[in-house]
């Protein structure tokens, strides 16, 4: 039976397609290659040269990308009903006299595609329609026969033990954002001066760069490489006015990440707006900037782009008083860089430079890189965006296919390594449930800590302080 072999290996380096197919036909109907690269086909044509055969078993990249990119064209439960069928028509599962020694040199085929499937998109399977069709097409693999059945449950133990903690992972999120939500009640009848802040908590700018990394792996090991996908898919092809997944989560761990991203900018404001005394504020400035600076030697891009965006904000970035107690000399070397100019060559360089280092780590510490994931996500929207699924010809563009599928399974090798740092529940609990200020209440922190320059903040502070004091 093919082994499954880790990620990083699954892509070459050179090429969007190393795969060459010598055990099937190259002239196989509906199926077209240049140089030895499988560049379009029909959407029939590339759903039967997913299934095995006696003969013939799919290059492990083709799985991949086929089973991330089919669902442009049409659920998965719809691919795994076509699959099902292909397997028990054409393989004659449906026959109870089939040959048992031709059986038993396809089921292990089938089972393995099945495993790859459950391994790599088990979130698939949260629809009862994947799961039906999965355990259907099982049982006629096992049915009179025990040497499967016991590979059988061991595939369905694992993705039910995958599915059960995603579950358990929504419902300590739930959890988190309720807590989140207390604490922010309570903030508004309390005066700031006893509220809590992140020097209190943690001091050593390395020890909260840490935990930060450690909501970073734990958020990004839970999303699944058809999110990336997903998050495009606006209709159903068959159906114009019906959205496509309308019953599924399309990608909520996606945006769960992005969301944590965003309160982690929010809380540096904040936590920079919120002292009284100006001296306060450029010792906690300078902190973030240390921590910042730790974040980028872990390889833990997000959480320091979160960190600059979070000291950029203008609310911040207003204070000049406050900056110009700050050695900002370090501060401009992030910020360089996390330079966008010349679609952010500066912080590219430093992707490709960890992900070198972690290809030839000898630790997990080395192994760590984590993308600046706004920028990660926008350049696949700008591959799927600008290059056709069909193309003019009618059939299904591969070759687009292949580069998605590489950009995902590079992330998939990112999102697989474990966490070496040792976990502070107390500094993780305070960053991900104390409460961030809005923009207003940002704003108006920041207008009573430096008071207002020009009319337009006047008028502006005025607004926010009517406003902002009657909800209170």
């Amino acid at each position: 039976m093919p082994q499954t072999p880790p990620f990083p290996v699954t892509f070459g380096s050179t090429s969007f397609n190393n795969n060459v197919y010598q055990t099937k036909e190259e002239t196989c109907s509906g199926l077209y290659y240049h140089d030895n690269n499988l560049v379009s086909g029909s959407l029939e044509a590339l759903i039967q040269h997913l299934v095995p055969n006696v003969d013939y078993y799919p290059d492990r990249t083709y799985i991949f990308t086929f089973l991330l990119n089919s669902r442009l064209f049409l659920h998965p439960y719809e691919l795994m009903s076509k699959v099902c069928h292909l397997c028990v028509e054409h393989q004659r599962l449906s026959d109870p006299q089939a040959d048992k020694i031709r059986l038993r040199k396809i089921a292990p085929k089938i089972l393995q595609l099945l495993t790859e499937w459950t391994e790599t998109f088990p979130y698939d399977f949260r629809d009862e329609r994947m799961m039906r069709s999965l355990k259907e097409l099982t049982h006629r693999l096992t049915c009179g026969d025990e040497l499967y059945r016991k590979a059988v449950q061991q595939m369905m133990q694992a993705l039910i033990r995958k599915l059960t903690t995603l579950s358990q992972y929504e419902e300590v999120l739930a959890k988190l954002n309720a807590t989140a939500t207390d604490r922010m009640a309570v903030l508004k009848t309390k005066p700031l001066s006893i509220q809590r802040d992140i020097l209190s908590i943690c001091n050593d700018p390395f020890a909260l760069a840490q935990q930060l990394t450690h909501i970073e792996l734990e958020r990004l090991s839970y999303i699944g490489p058809e999110e990336f996908v997903q998050a495009f898919v606006q209709k159903d092809p068959l159906d114009n006015d019906k959205n496509c997944f309308s019953d599924r989560k399309k990608a909520s761990n996606l945006q769960t990440y992005v969301e944590w991203f965003n309160r982690l900018s929010y809380l540096v404001a904040t936590e920079i707006c919120m002292p009284v005394k100006k001296k306060q504020r450029a010792r906690v400035i300078e902190f973030f900037i240390d921590v910042a600076r730790e974040c980028f030697n872990i390889g833990n891009f997000n959480s320091m782009m979160a960190i600059i965006s979070g000291m950029n904000m203008s609310p911040v970035s207003r204070l000049k008083k406050t900056w110009g107690k700050v050695k900002t000399a370090k501060f401009d070397i992030l910020e360089h860089q996390m330079d966008p100019s010349s679609n952010f060559y500066n912080y590219r360089t430093a992707l490709r430079g960890a992900t070198q280092r972690a290809i030839t780590a000898h630790s997990s510490r080395e192994k760590i890189v984590i993308p600046f994931f706004s920028l990660f996500i926008k350049d696949i929207y700008f591959l799927n965006e600008g290059c056709a699924n069909l193309l003019p010809n009618g059939l299904v563009n591969f070759e687009k296919f292949w580069e998605l599928a590489k950009q995902v399974s590079e992330f998939m090798s990112w999102k697989q390594v474990e966490c070496p740092f040792e976990r502070d529940r107390k500094v993780l609990q305070y960053l991900l449930t104390t409460p961030v200020f809005s923009e207003d209440a940002l704003y108006l922190a920041s207008y009573e800590s430096e008071g207002p320059e020009n009319n337009m903040e006047k008028d502006s502070w005025k607004s926010l302080r009517s406003t902002l004091l009657s909800r209170v």
